[in-house]
């Protein structure tokens, strides 16, 4: 099976589909990420603070896969902007995840109260070109906060990674990416299960006219509107099921109904919003 890959604003490409361990206990991380790689996973996405990059490197290690097959994110914590913190930082990630360089490295959330999210992406900067991270990019940043980081930086990120789902499509983050070469990542691209996303017509009917699982189809839409997205199990039998994307195509009309399951008030949204969470 090969995973299609989409093209960064750096000149490097990222695997459109990956496997995401948020939540995965540490204990179970490396038979977790082991399962993944066998099935065809090549791009994992962890963060320092998931505790996971051990078993998620050890799983690297073991798998004898060639490096340069494998995607590996990880992400800077809140509590590591200022300063030189970004450099010490990824030296633990790296060190945890047994690598020497990580393919991309994110600011995990803006901190806004804090104001030194600015600061932390011009470190990122510094931490490319010590060739510690091939690219880097962001993590639940809206718009004004993007555009502060560019305007003070010079640097679009390669990538935003923002909770999207059906129920909340950030149009504006989305747009303002697109806008500028800069890619949208979807967490909980599922929805987290914390609302019936499965059974809604729109989803229902594409999964019964193309004989999918609705989580089938909700990552179809996904990949169909360019998002890159990475949804997160620990059985392997829904690491085959969410990996076997590949063979369909929703219609113009079905994405249309996926589309317009947004009440577009901001009500859809499951997690944190990335102002409230300093």
């Amino acid at each position: 099976m090969t995973i299609p890959t989409v093209e960064l604003n750096d000149g490097n490409s990222i695997p459109q589909l990956g496997y995401g361990v948020f939540l995965v206990p540490a204990d179970d991380a490396e038979r977790a990420v082991s399962d993944a790689l066998e099935v065809g996973y090549r791009h994992i996405d962890t963060a320092a603070i998931y505790g996971n990059e051990s078993g998620v490197g050890a799983a690297i290690a073991k798998s004898g896969i060639p490096r340069d097959e494998l995607y590996i994110t990880t992400k800077l914590w809140n509590d590591r902007h200022d300063g030189d913190e970004p450099r010490a930082a990824i030296a633990e990630s790296l060190d945890k995840l047994g690598l020497e360089q990580v393919d991309l490295y994110l600011v995990h959330w803006p901190t806004p109260a804090k104001d030194n999210y600015v600061h932390a992406f011009a470190k990122l900067i510094e931490l490319r070109e010590a060739g510690l991270t091939r690219s880097i990019g962001v993590s639940n940043h809206l718009v004004e906060h993007l555009e502060r980081v560019v305007a003070e930086t010079g640097v679009v990120p390669a990538v935003n990674q923002i909770e999207l789902h059906p129920a909340y499509q950030q149009r504006a983050e989305v747009a303002w990416g697109a806008e500028r070469g800069m890619r949208t990542e979807a967490w909980g691209p599922l929805g987290q299960g914390k609302y019936d996303l499965f059974g809604t017509a729109a989803v229902s009917d594409a999964a019964g006219a193309h004989q999918k699982t609705p989580a089938q189809v909700v990552l179809r839409w996904h990949l169909q509107k360019g998002i890159i997205v990475f949804p997160k199990s620990v059985r392997i039998e829904r690491l085959r099921e969410n990996l076997d994307v590949f063979d369909f195509e929703l219609s113009d009309a079905e994405i249309a109904a996926i589309d317009g399951l947004d009440p577009l008030d901001g009500s859809g949204r499951v997690g944190t919003h990335p102002n409230e969470f300093n």
